[in-house]
């Protein structure tokens, strides 16, 4: 899977630039349709944050049988700046994904899509430079006000932010701590949010974010 960039920005200035301009791209208004391959992303940081190791695990949909994986280990580049983390783990996410040898039809990070100050979180980028749905989930909320969802699951509630419905807060198993699920791409808040629930089929987190969750560690710790 090929994603081309051609100039990751040095500065916090140039990177917020870069997100005003693209996010006028994003589409949060398109149903998803059937779909055979779902991808979970996530990095592991080194203990110094120096280094970091992208993961990509993709899932068959139906089954969620693992049917690929890949990782890259990098060194960080970009400094720690909230709201700009995805210029920190994109490039080792998108060198994961190029060595992927099953394309996923979605995208499922750790991290947020709309549900960000600029309306330009990880899922957001990756969905629109992938050109494929993406979405973000997130173990905590990063903006926005919302009502405590009931303690059954698939219980939700509307995350919102500046009058605007950017997410979901959603209890994924019975009274454990909700997950924040945020469209970033080419998906609506309710196709998110009802992905989402259907990847958690035992944890707090879907099997996309936990799967890749632990292939990051291992190739952190491999290198």
């Amino acid at each position: 899977m090929l994603i081309t960039h051609e100039r990751w920005p040095r500065t916090a200035q140039d990177a917020e630039a870069e997100q005003a301009r693209l996010a006028g791209r994003v589409d949060v208004s398109t149903p998803l349709t059937p779909f055979r391959y779902v991808a979970g992303l996530d990095v592991a940081y080194a203990i110094d944050s120096s280094r970091v190791a992208g993961a990509v695990v993709v899932l068959d949909a139906d089954t969620l049988a693992v049917e690929d994986m890949a990782t890259a280990v990098m060194d960080v580049e970009f400094p720690y700046v909230s709201g700009l983390l995805a210029f920190r783990e994109m490039p080792a996410l998108i060198s994961a994904l190029g060595r992927l040898t099953v394309e996923p039809d979605v995208l499922v990070c750790d991290g947020y899509g709309i549900a960000h100050p600029r309306r330009f979180g990880l899922a957001c980028h990756l969905g629109v430079l992938a050109g494929k749905p993406a979405m973000g989930v997130a173990k905590t909320a990063f903006v926005g006000r919302f009502a405590e969802p009931g303690i059954q699951r698939g219980e939700a509630a509307d995350l919102v932010h500046d009058g605007e419905v950017v997410g979901a807060v959603l209890r994924t198993q019975l009274s454990t701590k909700p997950v924040y699920v945020s469209p970033g791409h080419l998906i609506t808040v309710g196709d998110a949010t009802r992905l989402a629930l259907r990847l958690a089929t035992k944890f707090r987190l879907p099997e996309t974010t936990r799967l890749a969750d632990q292939l990051s560690r291992r190739a952190l710790a491999g290198a």
